[in-house]
């Protein structure tokens, strides 16, 4: 049995249709996601697109960002949603996201903020065989 708070997932993984996951964690995300849903209940994350806090991943309790028509779920991790906005997805759909943490202050409005770590993202193209696989995976 694999405890989902200690191992990552990764793109070579895939999704209950087969596809491979867009987005995933590592065990170091994983587990400052379960503290901050155990703080502040559900949470979701959406990837920023450059403005106020750069291009951070800010995590937000469920409720608090209100997506839409502009934003594409990319799936989850660590039980939270993951978007992108729709422009944003239109040049990252070729890449993994790895949802990771490392030293330093958070967004101002994401909710690690103050813990002296903060989510970071990491990233790689998907290959041909998982770009082909990942065809139309994604409605917009």
């Amino acid at each position: 049995m694999t405890d989902t708070a200690t191992s990552a997932t990764t793109a070579e993984q895939a999704g209950v249709d087969g596809t491979p996951l867009r987005v995933t964690a590592t065990p170091a995300a994983l587990e400052l996601i379960a503290e901050l849903r155990a703080e502040h209940g559900p949470v979701m994350f959406h990837q920023s697109g450059g403005c106020c806090d750069g291009s951070s991943p800010m995590c937000y309790p469920v409720g608090d960002f209100i997506t839409g028509d502009g934003d594409v779920h990319l799936g989850q991790v660590g039980g939270a949603d993951f978007f992108i906005s729709r422009s944003q997805f239109a040049v990252w759909k070729h890449t993994h996201i790895l949802l990771d943490v490392v030293p330093g202050r958070g967004g101002m409005f994401s909710l690690e903020n103050g813990r002296e770590k903060r989510f970071h993202i990491r990233s790689r193209l998907f290959t041909a065989a998982e770009n082909a696989a990942l065809d139309g995976a994604c409605k917009l």
